[in-house]
């Protein structure tokens, strides 16, 4: 007779715990950085409960301000507050980590892209992407907008940010939303929320934004006849610090990085930016294509590290000022509309480019609702929402 020993799990690692959650996000966060927030909000605000909703949403406002990857900032952030400094690049290698290495391969290979097949398995992710951020978007509203005062702001952000395609229309709206707030929002009740717990001090912040300045200043003053190596890091690192809003803004920077000094034809730029659209995980992670294109795997990893390097140090030099910050009644009413207008942010985001990229039929329209219901009312993993999304648009063609 055999006896059955009930024991303790073994405890898990913070950076172990960080590194875990965020690779398998990395394997299958799929539709850009819009919807990795979506994907993120739904594994550490929902599933494992790392964060609130209103912290979560103060990362996103944060992120906007910045300069660099959306996305990757939040995730940056989420690992730095879990499990300080080893949780941060434990988010950042894990999460990047599989997008850089497939587009380095795609590097090496022909491209798989082109033709029919490709061209409607990557609808078939943007299909994915109108699922997880109509999720997300519902999710942030009934938390962030529910009476007509912070409603009526996420509409007048909606309404900014679809007056054109800048990005400093976001900036505004985030600005407006955070005067509306202080007008609107003095009846609002607002719980106390203990400020995000940063586990440094401002002396080490303001070393890091001196850091962020500071390269940005030497990547300016690289000349053309500096080494090949140099001039990708200068280039990239310029990107990564004066794009705002991460994702596809800036693809025209990294055009102008490798295709302008002759590196890359217009072509093979091209055909690394239709493979990043087809992969999970980060869109800046297509410099790690450009590199490896340029000068092989070693210069793939320096482009990698020098785009996403401005918009990290730009995140952990403000993150402990903006936490005290918000410990204000004042700046609370503020960020109480500045909430509201992220959830503007997300579904103006999600009208265009999102819906208008990817539902063109009442087909993708049928495929997208029977995706989006998987994921509300279902107990299915997203990895089948994938699988579906993207079978459905093979099939059809």
């Amino acid at each position: 007779m055999s006896v059955r020993h009930n024991l303790p799990p073994m405890p898990t690692s913070p950076f172990f715990e960080v590194f875990r959650a965020f690779l398998r996000l990395g394997l299958t966060s799929f539709g850009g950085p819009v919807a990795h927030l979506g994907y993120f909000r739904n594994e550490f605000v929902r599933r494992r409960g790392w964060i609130g909703e209103e912290h979560y949403a103060e990362l996103i406002t944060l992120g906007q301000f910045l300069p660099g990857p959306l996305s990757s900032q939040v995730g940056f952030a989420l690992g730095m507050l879990r499990a300080g400094w080893p949780g941060a690049i434990a988010a950042f290698v894990a999460f990047t980590a599989p997008s850089a290495l497939l587009l380095i391969l795609f590097a090496y290979l022909s491209t798989v892209l082109s033709g029919p097949m490709g061209l409607a398995a990557i609808h078939g992710l943007k299909l994915v992407a109108v699922c997880v951020i109509a999720q997300a978007i519902i999710g942030m509203a009934r938390r962030l907008t529910p009476d007509w005062q912070r409603i009526a702001i996420a509409a007048v952000a909606v309404g900014i940010v679809l007056l054109g395609h800048q990005p400093w229309l976001q900036l505004i709206a985030i600005g407006m939303g955070a005067l509306l707030g202080i007008v609107l929002c003095r009846d609002v009740p607002m719980p106390a929320i203990a400020p995000m717990q940063v586990r440094y001090g401002r002396g080490v912040a303001a070393v890091l934004l001196v850091a962020y300045v500071g390269l940005l200043l030497l990547s300016l003053s690289v000349s053309a006849g500096a080494p090949a190596e140099v001039q990708v890091w200068a280039g990239m690192y310029r990107a990564g610090a004066l794009v705002f809003g991460g994702g596809h803004v800036v693809l025209p920077l990294l055009e102008q990085t490798v295709v302008t000094p002759g590196w890359l034809s217009a072509d093979q730029f091209l055909a690394g930016y239709g493979a990043a659209q087809a992969i999970p995980g980060p869109m800046f992670s297509v410099s790690a294509y450009l590199g490896a294109k340029i000068g092989g795997v070693s210069l793939a990893l320096l482009a990698l590290l020098a785009v996403f390097l401005p918009g990290f140090l730009a995140l952990a030099g403000v993150l402990p000022f903006w936490s005290r910050l918000t410990a204000n009644h004042g700046i609370r009413r503020m960020l109480t509309g500045i909430n509201a207008a992220v959830v503007g942010l997300l579904a103006a985001a999600f009208y265009d480019p999102v819906w208008t990229s990817a539902i063109t039929n009442s087909t993708d329209l049928a495929i997208a609702a029977a995706g989006f219901a998987v994921l509300m009312h279902g107990r299915l993993s997203t990895l089948w929402v994938v699988a579906g999304c993207v079978g459905a648009a093979l099939a059809i063609g």
